[in-house]
């Protein structure tokens, strides 16, 4: 009896940017710096863990 059959497992880790993603000349980047979204954080704090790593890194 071999066992189970053994099925790959998907990345537990990947690394996404949106700068990647986003064209240079699409319409979100010249809104982005009219727009400071900052402060929701604040008003969405209740829902992160206060301990280990922040979810979003800031810049």
């Amino acid at each position: 009896m071999l066992g189970p059959k053994q099925e790959a497992q998907a990345a537990l880790f990947y690394e996404f940017s949106l700068e990647d993603h986003v064209p240079q000349d699409h319409l979100l980047r010249s809104i982005d710096r009219f727009v400071d979204l900052n402060s929701i954080q604040v008003h969405l704090a209740e829902f992160y863990s206060h301990t280990g790593r922040l979810s979003v890194i800031q810049n």
